[in-house]
């Protein structure tokens, strides 16, 4: 494949999260500082939202593995669909506790007891739950429940709440305004400028062992970044499909007409007619970025 030929030891622009390929913008790095924050004062409730592929679920992977061992325990809740009781059992289940009874008095008391046992060894509790704009009203209520469990000092858990922008409509709610009101660090990413998409690409381009330079040229980035809306997850798709018609060119380099080209397959075909489409695709391919 294309790695051999452009000398990569792993792909760089899959769409996995995965942390080792972690890249902090400006917008980035301000959410993971105030996510630590929020953690290590022990607000309770975090909030961070941000557009479908802004690298929300990137983020908090990298935020989960950096937590030392000793002093954390984390969980993350990647399918929110559920109901109060399924909801409970999975955090019961992430934090490997053993259920006996299942019921919400049983996961709750389990859950407690947990807690407080954790808080005696001096570990504070991380509880994550992604795609959070897809929970019930009510699931959040008992979500806001479990944030209960307190001493008289501090709070027990700490709660991240994360998704689509839908969360803070969600979190709008006349009947969810007790847990809106305990919501006291929020964070909210942002897509990246044109020079941040630069070198977002150029990053992912080292850390997968890249050493031939510029692969990908400034006209090409410009054309990635114009497409994408410095979004990293369609970066990635541009980037990678990029790629692949680069080497089956035999090309070490991306020009900005392979990078038009591979766009334009990109787009919907809906936004491939029209006269508009066609004088702007002409305007972009007329001059050499």
């Amino acid at each position: 494949m294309y790695c051999e030929f452009f000398g990569f030891s792993e792909k760089p622009f899959t769409i996995t999260p995965n942390p080792h390929f972690i890249f902090l913008s400006g917008t980035h790095r301000e959410a993971f500082a105030r996510l630590l924050f929020g953690i290590d004062s022990h607000a309770g409730f975090i909030s961070l939202t941000g557009e479908v592929g802004t690298g929300k679920t990137t983020m908090l992977r990298t935020l989960l593995s950096q937590l030392d061992h000793d002093k954390y325990t984390s969980a993350l809740i990647f399918n929110p669909r559920l109901s109060s009781d399924q909801l409970l059992a999975s955090i019961c289940r992430e934090f490997c506790l053993p259920v006996v009874e299942n019921n919400l008095h049983e996961y709750l008391e389990l859950l407690n007891s947990f807690l407080i046992e954790q808080n005696h060894v001096g570990r504070t509790v991380v509880l994550v739950i992604d795609e959070a704009q897809n929970l019930a009203p009510d699931v959040l209520e008992q979500v806001r429940m479990i944030s209960n469990l307190e001493t008289e000092r501090d709070k027990l858990i700490q709660i991240i709440l994360a998704g689509q922008p839908e969360l803070d409509a969600v979190l709008n709610r006349h009947d969810l305004r007790q847990l809106k009101q305990r919501i006291m660090v929020r964070c909210d990413l942002t897509p990246m400028d044109l020079k941040e998409t630069g070198d977002y690409i150029n990053h992912r381009l080292r850390i997968s062992g890249s050493r031939i330079p510029g692969i990908f040229s400034p006209g090409a980035i410009k054309r990635i970044f114009r497409f994408s809306g410095g979004i990293p997850r369609l970066i990635n798709v541009a980037c990678e499909q990029a790629l692949v018609m680069a080497w089956t060119r035999d090309s070490l380099t991306v020009t900005p007409a392979l990078a038009g080209k591979v766009l334009d397959e990109l787009r919907p075909k809906g936004e491939r007619s029209g006269m508009v489409y066609r004088i702007s695709h002409w305007l972009m391919n007329a001059g050499k970025l």
